[in-house]
């Protein structure tokens, strides 16, 4: 079996985004590592989120601080895309995401039969939700 989980970086803010993401989208952290959990000499990233881990039903990502030698735009070149079937739940997942972010393209019907919306969260990712239609 093969599974792709995206794995953010998100410098200082990494412990605020899973708090926001189990806002948005209920679940759980499985793991949370710190540098200092792997080094006792770490430093100033002693405390700092090495790796970690969070599900929920339909969502999974692994989220760091990153380290100094990162790029400094981190997950500027990626978009997550959320598939829906639920009009109502699409709704207020891009609420959730929305506050402290912005909406980049309000949900609306579009052209391949689906109500789709962008928002870009308070961590720069931006989301990308499509609800297919009933066909109605």
């Amino acid at each position: 079996m093969t599974q792709l989980i995206p794995y953010l970086t998100i410098p200082g803010r990494t412990r605020e985004a899973l708090d926001f993401y189990k806002t948005c989208f209920g679940g759980e952290i499985l793991a949370l590592m710190t540098f200092g959990d792997m080094d006792p000499n770490a430093g100033d990233m002693a405390n700092a989120v090495m790796h970690s881990h969070f599900k929920s039903d339909g969502v999974e990502i692994m989220i760091s601080e990153g380290t100094s030698d990162d790029d400094s735009r981190p997950n500027s070149s990626v978009s997550l895309s959320l598939m829906m079937d639920d009009v109502a739940e699409q709704e207020r997942i891009f609420n959730a995401l929305s506050q402290g972010g912005s909406v980049r393209m309000p949900l609306n019907d579009v052209p391949w039969g689906a109500r789709y919306g962008e928002v870009s969260d308070p961590f720069g990712i931006r989301w990308l939700l499509n609800c297919q239609n009933d066909g109605g």
